[in-house]
């Protein structure tokens, strides 16, 4: 097809563009490897595994089903051209027949056509929605708005992202539309291919055309289809749609993880910069500077946080489009080793957003990417806590306690065990030898909501025959605020007194009525020599339930369930409350978000400790428990009792309960 000066001119061509892109995905690599240990490291099974998400796509189909159906069939489109283009390459060279059979040839002429229509649909299908319909043009807004950050110049990245986004969606869209007309002047001459049937509609157009002409269209369309791909191959590394090859890198290196909001302990003996905490992007761990380049700017994350949903200072998806731009613009020097002049907060995100996050995991949860937004933002507060001496003033009295007491209400670590003077509840000390160690928490010692939680499963313990103890004024807090709001050294030494208590005492099973220590004790205390087996209460009491240990169902009345996300979403525990509530004879009616898609109460991530600015997510939470009709609204977290209560005694629409109340009932 090409002659033999075409033929050097392209490969001249090619040897440029590999060179560049070669230049711009080596710039890369070096970025992400400035970041903080651990580095990245590939595994066969996380590489198969990536393989199988990248593939399938699986994480997309969890929301927008229609726009992920499209999106995919692009993807899956583009991906089939890696093999199309290289096919049409060998076409320019090879003059003689194909050694193939006709059946391989013509499949592959049939997948080529089929996807090339699709990808042509998909493209501008979904720059008609971002461009044209309102929808798309909020998103567009709200990826740029890059939530109110003075020093980012928000004209520039509205004009960035829209401007990345028409160049990709142009460029694919005259990529395959040219290669999709080279093929109908080809056919134009030959008459109707039953295995090319799009470029075969299309053909009749070119009728009366020489076959000289047709000839001549067809070598034109030949070089602009692949000659558009050595011009945009440079620039692809610099793209969001670098995402289709750094969204499979991502899942292949991702590191393990107990929970997906399990986090490392620091090491405090280093002393090099980003060791206690990120304040610079390159501080950031490795995984988290991929995050920014596998980015596909969905906004999926920012649709489903609690902050953001309640017009907090904070969106997840603003924090990565940030990073992105930030390391575009500086990559050169960063790839070079150059340290960043700007610190996160200055242009990634505000100060307020950094202590509006929940800690929920809803964005990690959800992204179809494997990114996680919600771990940048707690490693920032680790920096800003520990190097900086920066944090709400709230959490000094939350500090205080931690470190005088044991426990975030500051009260006097010797009344831990007041809330049950007039039960028999035994200690470690009297009763060494038990099947179930409770770790009664410190909302239940110290608040008096959560005190009718314990007093509850005290009594329903007792009476199926449940030999526990608790540890008493031995206990300790978890620390799961602490770390949560940056204060690792102080987690850390709480974490460590714990264990080497629970290691004393050898409990065969710790029991919890809290998620988030349920959370801190079995999924991040094994990374500091602490591995114990934890259950929820709700865990142990669908168990009871199941050997007809619980008292006979009266009736629970209209019940809605709301999952705490350190619960649910965090441990994966979704049946088990709900198999209680059955038990309890409750007429169950879920809420549109419950199980892993579950709306926070807006107390985790120590946000209990500090003020909120109104509407609060809690607000927002109940309004939707309040919607289901039901006659109350059950929860298995002391945090989610009290933020549940506290709204509903705005209007007093429905009592608010702990699953295990709900079963003391019973005993009545």
């Amino acid at each position: 097809m090409l002659t033999f000066t075409e033929k050097a001119l392209f490969a001249l061509a090619t040897i440029f563009s590999a060179y560049g892109t070669f230049l711009g995905f080596s710039s890369l690599f070096q970025v992400i490897r400035r970041g903080r240990a651990p580095a990245l490291q590939f595994h066969w099974r996380r590489v198969l595994r990536a393989v199988g998400m990248w593939i399938t796509m699986r994480p997309i189909w969890r929301a927008r089903k229609i726009t992920s159906l499209i999106h995919a069939g692009l993807a899956w489109g583009f991906v089939f051209y890696l093999l199309v283009n290289l096919i049409d390459v060998v076409r320019g060279y090879w003059n003689g027949p194909y050694p193939v059979p006709d059946w391989l040839a013509n499949w592959f002429s049939l997948l080529a056509d089929l996807f090339s229509a699709i990808v042509l649909a998909s493209m501008a299908g979904l720059l008609f929605r971002r461009f044209l319909l309102p929808a798309g043009r909020a998103r567009l807004q709200t990826r740029a708005d890059i939530q109110r950050i003075p020093s980012v110049q928000i004209n520039f990245l509205q004009l960035t992202v829209s401007r990345d986004s028409l160049i990709v969606g142009i460029f694919i869209l005259c990529h395959v539309g040219f290669r999709l007309l080279g093929e109908s002047f080809a056919i134009s001459g030959t008459g109707p291919i039953a295995w090319q049937p799009v470029a075969s509609a299309i053909s009749p157009v070119w009728t009366g055309l020489s076959h000289a002409t047709l000839a001549v269209w067809e070598h034109v369309c030949w070089w602009i289809a692949l000659g558009l791909i050595l011009l945009f191959a440079p620039y692809f590394p610099y793209t969001k749609h670098v995402h289709l090859i750094m969204a499979g890198f991502n899942f292949a290196t991702k590191p393990d993880r107990t929970s997906p909001g399990a986090l490392d302990p620091l090491n405090f003996e280093d002393e090099t910069p980003g060791a206690l905490g990120a304040l610079m992007i390159e501080e950031l761990p490795q995984t988290s500077i991929t995050d920014a380049f596998a980015c596909i700017m969905c906004n999926r994350c920012q649709d489903v946080c609690p902050a953001y949903a309640t017009g907090k200072d904070l969106s997840p998806a603003a924090l990565e489009i940030n990073k992105r731009y930030y390391l575009n613009t500086h990559m050169s020097g960063l790839a070079c080793g150059k340290d960043s002049e700007d610190q996160l907060v200055d242009y990634a995100i505000t100060p307020s957003a950094v202590w509006a996050c929940t800690a929920c995991g809803a964005c990690t949860d959800i992204c179809p990417v494997g990114n996680e937004p919600m771990l940048d933002i707690l490693d920032l507060r680790r920096g800003l806590v520990l190097v900086e001496d920066a944090y709400p003033s709230e959490f000094v009295d939350l500090y205080r306690g931690l470190e005088r007491n044991g426990n975030p209400w500051n009260s006097s670590a010797s009344g831990r065990l007041e809330w049950a003077d007039d039960l028999d509840i035994p200690t470690v000390q009297e009763k060494s030898d038990t099947d179930v160690l409770w770790w009664v928490g410190c909302a239940p010692a110290y608040d008096q909501q959560a005190q009718q939680t314990a007093r509850a499963l005290a009594r329903v313990l007792t009476a199926a025959g449940v030999q526990f103890a608790v540890l008493g004024n031995l206990e300790r807090c978890t620390g799961d605020a602490a770390r949560r709001s940056g204060n690792e050294y102080l987690f850390d030494q709480l974490a460590r007194e714990n264990i080497r208590t629970l290691n004393r005492v050898q409990p065969k099973r710790i029991l919890t009525t809290c998620p988030h220590c349920l959370h801190t004790l079995g999924k991040e205390y094994p990374a500091l020599g602490g591995t114990f087996e934890v259950v929820h209460h709700t865990q142990l009491l669908a168990e009871l339930a199941t050997e007809g240990r619980l008292p006979d169902s009266a009736s629970a009345g209209n019940v809605t369930f709301h999952d705490p996300c350190y619960l649910g979403r965090q441990n994966g525990i979704i049946k088990a409350p709900r198999q209680v509530l059955e038990a309890a004879g409750a007429r169950l009616t879920e809420m549109q978000r419950h199980g892993r898609k579950s709306f926070c109460c807006g107390a985790g991530g120590a946000q209990m400790w500090k003020e909120e600015e109104s509407p609060t997510v809690g607000d927002a939470r109940y309004k939707e428990a309040a919607a289901t009709g039901a006659e109350t609204l059950a929860v298995g977290c002391p945090f989610c009792l009290t933020m549940m209560r506290d709204a509903a005694a705005k209007d007093g629409r429905m009592e608010v309960k702990d699953v295990v109340e709900l079963v003391a009932e019973q005993l009545d």
